[in-house]
């Protein structure tokens, strides 16, 4: 027995084939949404909420290295002046040890002092007016010349959140758990559409000035 299937029948069958692959292939291709994070409510804008560690050295101010470099020397140099004033008549042998030791201290507060004032500006406790700007330009560039915004990584975009979410306002529990940003991913916080926005107002008016 054959069975005969009407045109209208067929062209029915049809589209519910192409929904269904349309369909199929829309599923496939959507990404995994990405929850914003919470932001802080601060006085200066927010540059980045999980700034990597080389950003944060490279936007210390002169005076960030000024003070961490106070902090560094104070510990030894107190040592010292106490070794001066009250000898504990050890020796060469058993002060310089102690001197060593002091001098690591001073040095792992100092950079703590840095990064943690580099930091606060990043997070937009303090005032960022300087960082802000260094900001916008590196970004900029990187988009006119096609480059990942915050670094190129081999990283999943799940794998990329969760060092996002382990590290992010990290600084704020340094003092506790030391835990830094080590990680190229893209969830630092901030809206990046002004970075394209700017380059793409950059090039037209370098495009209008040229011609």
């Amino acid at each position: 027995m054959v069975s005969l299937v009407s045109p209208s029948n067929s062209q029915n069958f049809n589209l519910q084939c192409l929904h269904i692959h349309t369909s199929s292939n829309m599923a496939t291709d959507t990404k995994t949404a990405i929850v914003p994070s919470k932001r802080a409510n601060t006085d200066y804008p927010l540059i980045d909420s999980d700034p990597h560690l080389k950003r944060v050295f490279g936007y210390a101010r002169p005076s960030d290295w000024a003070v961490a470099g106070g902090m560094a020397s104070a510990a030894p140099i107190s040592f010292w002046i106490m070794e001066r004033a009250s000898p504990s008549h050890v020796g060469r042998g058993g002060f310089a040890p102690v001197m060593r030791l002091a001098t690591a201290v001073g040095l792992l507060g100092g950079l703590h002092v840095l990064y943690q004032r580099s930091c606060q500006r990043f997070y937009g406790f303090t005032e960022n007016s300087r960082e802000v700007a260094m900001d916008t330009r590196e970004m900029v560039d990187k988009v006119k010349k096609g480059e990942p915004l915050y670094g190129k990584s081999q990283m999943s975009s799940n794998l990329q959140g969760m060092a996002a979410r382990n590290s992010r306002y990290s600084e704020l529990f340094i003092h506790v758990v030391p835990w830094f940003n080590f990680v190229n991913h893209d969830q630092h916080g901030v809206d990046t559409a002004k970075y394209y926005q700017q380059a793409e107002q950059e090039l037209e008016a370098e495009r209008t000035g040229s011609s």
